[in-house]
C-alpha cells in the first residue's frame, strides 16, 4: 500500500487536506478525510463527503478524484504520450506519479506519506475494518473487525430498502459469495453492490460464537494450497516458497496437506 498527503500548492501552511491510498495488486484508491476536514479547503469532489459527516472516500468517488488529474483513456494522441512518458500501457497511477497528482484545474499535489505519519484519528478507523466474514444462514454475516469484535450483521432488511440488493435475496448461493473489498473497507459481491464496514459495524450485533459458526467459518475461509495457489495465481511451488519465508503462516501442516486462513491469502493480492 502507497500512501501520499492531499496538500495546496500555494496555502502558506503545507496542510495535509486528505490522504489518498492505493493498493498496487487490485489497483483501488480509497481518500480519507482528517477529522477536523474543512468544506472550503477540501477538494470539491470530496467536500460533500465532508457536509455528509463521511471521513472515508469509497473506492469510487476516489478513482472519480484520481481521474480528473490524468490523460483521460480516450484522448486522441494518447500512444504518443504513453510512449514519450515510458509507459507501455494506461495506468491510471502511473499517469498520476507523472506528476505527482498536479493538473491544471487547482493547486492541489501529492505529497509521499508514511503510514506512521497518518493522524491517529484516521490509523484508528483501520481498527474497525474488515478482518474476515461469514455467510450466515437467513442473510446475516458473521464480521471479523481487526479492533477483535465479531459482529453479527442481519441484512434481510436492508437488502429489502436498496433495490439492487434485493437479487441476493433470490440468489442465496450469490449471498454466499460475499468478498471482503481490499484493505477490508467492505464487503462486495460485485462492482454494483458493496456495503462498507462503517455500515456494518453500526449495524452488527456483537455476538459470542457458537460451535455451528464455528465450522460455517472452517467451511468457507479455511482452505488448502491447491487453492491458495488459485487465489494468488501462482503454482504450489511459490505457495510452498511463500510459507518457508514466512510470508503466508498455515494453520495446519500434515504430511500431505497445508491449511492456510483464506483472508491471509487473499491479502497477499493487495500488498
Amino acid at each position: 500500500m502507497k500512501i501520499f498527503a492531499i496538500r495546496d500548492d500555494f496555502a502558506e501552511e503545507k496542510k495535509n487536506l486528505a490522504y489518498l491510498l492505493y493498493y498496487e495488486v487490485e489497483k483501488r484508491f480509497y481518500i480519507e478525510l482528517p477529522e477536523d476536514a474543512d468544506p472550503w479547503e477540501t477538494p470539491l469532489i470530496l467536500s460533500s463527503f465532508v457536509k455528509k459527516g463521511e471521513k472515508t472516500v469509497n473506492s469510487y468517488w476516489s478513482k472519480i478524484w484520481v481521474q480528473q488529474r490524468i490523460i483521460p483513456p480516450d484522448r486522441q494522441n494518447l500512444g504518443q504520450i504513453l510512449r514519450d512518458n515510458g509507459l507501455d500501457e494506461y495506468d491510471e497511477f502511473s499517469l498520476l506519479m507523472l506528476s505527482m497528482g498536479r493538473c491544471a484545474q487547482d493547486d492541489y499535489y501529492l505529497a509521499p506519506l508514511d503510514e506512521r505519519n497518518l493522524p491517529e484519528s484516521v490509523r484508528g478507523r483501520f481498527e474497525k475494518r474488515i478482518e474476515d466474514i461469514v455467510p450466515l444462514e437467513q442473510f446475516s454475516l458473521l464480521v471479523f473487525f481487526r479492533d477483535g469484535l465479531v459482529k453479527k450483521c442481519r441484512l434481510q432488511s436492508y437488502f429489502q430498502e436498496h433495490p439492487s440488493f434485493r437479487i441476493l435475496l433470490q440468489r442465496e448461493d450469490y449471498f454466499r459469495n460475499v468478498r471482503i473489498q481490499t484493505g477490508g473497507y467492505g464487503v462486495t459481491w460485485d462492482e454494483n453492490r458493496d456495503i462498507a464496514d462503517v455500515e456494518l459495524y453500526s449495524r452488527g450485533e456483537e455476538v459470542p460464537l457458537d460451535i455451528t459458526d464455528f465450522k460455517r467459518f472452517v467451511s468457507y475461509r479455511v482452505i488448502n494450497a491447491a487453492e491458495a495457489a488459485e487465489i494468488l495465481g501462482c503454482s504450489r511451488q511459490n505457495v510452498d516458497d511463500l510459507t518457508r519465508r514466512g510470508k503466508l503462516h498455515p494453520l495446519k501442516t500434515s504430511g500431505k496437506s497445508t491449511l492456510y486462513l483464506k483472508s491471509e491469502v487473499s491479502k497477499r493480492n493487495w500488498q
